[in-house]
């Protein structure tokens, strides 16, 4: 197996980078899937986000009610570390179980973490960023995903400093362009990732 962290800040465009690799044939672990599935109604996780942020985040059906969340910890550092504290355990275990399905064989497995450069869980052989500057970021949540400006803002500036993410990375995907671009960038990541050596297997937790 050959283990690479795909990071990147919201609004990068990480997730359609990540779909570029799995059509070039990476096994894709997608913490963001992982973080929606260890908080779904019944979980340990999620009656531990009740207990510490109140009725109002969780729906009459036991579902996570994310913007109310959201709306809580993205302007109060202090309310998301609580958050990440719950979280981070259980997504931390699913993200083992699911690497030790590889361990043994000699697929690239990417491991897609918006956190990835905030706290590293695992051994692997290179991490990539995905980067825009913060005013495209901004751009493209208000007009993709519906974001007020203010939120886009928050958001952003809610997650660790790009000169700081771009610091830790191996190599840098730059989205700045078009779809057309993003494509020859992924194409020259892959032809990096393949030079690389193989992780070693069932990577042992690391964390940060």
């Amino acid at each position: 197996m050959k283990l690479i962290g795909l990071g990147g800040g919201i609004g990068a465009g990480k997730s359609s980078a990540s779909n570029r690799f799995r059509e070039l044939g990476a096994v894709i672990v997608d913490a963001d899937l992982i973080a929606r599935q260890v908080v779904e109604p019944g979980t340990v996780a999620i009656a531990a986000i009740r207990a510490r942020f109140g009725d109002s985040v969780v729906r009459p059906d036991g579902s996570l009610d994310r913007a109310a969340l959201a709306s809580i910890v993205f302007s109060d550092a202090a309310a998301l570390r609580d958050l990440n504290a719950i979280t981070h355990p259980a997504i931390a275990a699913e993200m083992q179980r699911q690497l030790g399905e590889h361990g043994g064989t000699d697929r690239v497995v990417i491991y897609d973490a918006a956190l990835l450069f905030d706290s590293a869980r695992v051994a692997m052989v290179g991490r990539i960023a995905v980067d825009v500057d913060p005013d495209v970021a901004v751009e493209r949540l208000v007009a993709q995903r519906g974001f007020s400006v203010d939120d886009a803002r928050a958001r952003v500036a809610a997650q660790m400093p790009r000169a700081e993410r771009l610091a830790l990375a191996d190599f840098v995907i730059d989205n700045s362009g078009t779809p057309h671009d993003l494509d020859g960038e992924v194409a020259r990541a892959w032809a990096w990732i393949e030079a690389l050596p193989a992780s070693v297997d069932a990577p042992a937790a690391d964390r940060a």
